[in-house]
């Protein structure tokens, strides 16, 4: 993925979201740590919004798309 790449509302809409709940309450998606993230993975997501979006960025980060996909939201002025 590129800076120059068009970014759907969704993925723009995880990374900019707020971790409403827990340990990591009040930080940005995309900056809770990967290990929360994996722990989460294994409990299982919540079934709702915010679910699919810590899926999403989980699948982020494991990829190693995270600092490209922080790059791209910039371009997009998020």
């Amino acid at each position: 993925m590129s800076a120059e790449m068009p970014m759907g509302q969704d993925l723009l809409d995880a990374v900019t979201s707020e971790m409403p709940f827990g340990k990591f309450k009040g930080r940005r998606l995309i900056d809770v740590p990967e290990e929360y993230l994996v722990w989460m993975h294994s409990k299982g997501f919540p079934k709702s919004k915010i679910g699919q979006q810590l899926a999403l960025i989980y699948e982020i980060k494991l990829n190693g798309l995270e600092q490209e996909v922080i790059k791209a939201c910039r371009a997009h002025g998020k």
